[in-house]
């Protein structure tokens, strides 16, 4: 394991330590979270073509298109996006790690799946109960992909687990969410490369508020 080069702040699972420390670590693993990053941005090309078929107004293949749109989501974006998150934690822990990595999930398919969809489905259940509850679900199972890749837990554990970690944090996963979006406006605006420093930020701040909480909490 590697340590970080010069003394830093102690983390601590605070909004302005997350955004700090997440900077910090950012900047010293640049290149390799900005080739993470172009690999994100090469897996969701599919994507766009999927909305492209269906403005064109393909209409006998668009219940297709939506098909194929809705298991590329779940089968490979979902799984890369766990191994983005685990590689980000790693980052922010000065631990060692390889590009690979975000590849990672899919050796532990089914179980990054299955989170997934139960994630998805109490936060879609918690909006269609007046928008609120969907809010503070999704903040307090903000940690279930770091859980399952860092701890190995399985889904219901997970959630579980998160929904205890985050007691306390909420608000602070609430804010964060909030001021990323104005983050990524801000990348948009810097002649649109800038979203990928903006994005690289953003998920530095969160995993390292897991981190703090993590380890807070042994």
């Amino acid at each position: 394991m590697q340590t970080l080069e010069t003394p830093s702040p102690p983390l601590k699972p605070t909004f302005g330590s997350s955004f700090g420390h997440g900077w910090t670590m950012m900047m010293k693993y640049f290149l390799e979270l900005l080739l993470v990053s172009i690999l994100v941005a090469v897996a969701q090309i599919p994507m766009g073509l999927f909305n492209i078929g269906e403005v064109v107004g393909l209409s006998p293949a668009l219940i297709l298109f939506q098909m194929f749109a809705l298991a590329y989501g779940l089968f490979v974006l979902g799984p890369i996006d766990y191994g983005v998150k685990f590689i980000y934690l790693k980052a922010m822990r000065a631990e060692k790690f390889d590009i690979k990595e975000v590849f990672s999930a899919f050796y532990d398919f089914l179980n990054v799946v299955l989170a997934n969809l139960l994630t998805a489905a109490i936060v879609i259940a918690g909006f269609f109960l007046l928008l609120i509850p969907g809010i503070i679900f999704a903040c307090k199972l903000a940690f279930v992909p770091y859980l399952v890749m860092d701890k190995k837990l399985d889904p219901v554990e997970a959630v579980k687990t998160s929904w205890s970690m985050t007691k306390g944090h909420a608000w602070t996963i609430f804010f964060m969410g909030f001021v990323s979006i104005f983050i990524i406006i801000g990348g948009l605006i810097l002649l649109i490369i800038g979203v990928f420093p903006a994005a690289m930020w953003v998920s530095s701040a969160f995993a390292s508020l897991y981190h703090a909480v993590d380890k807070e909490t042994k």
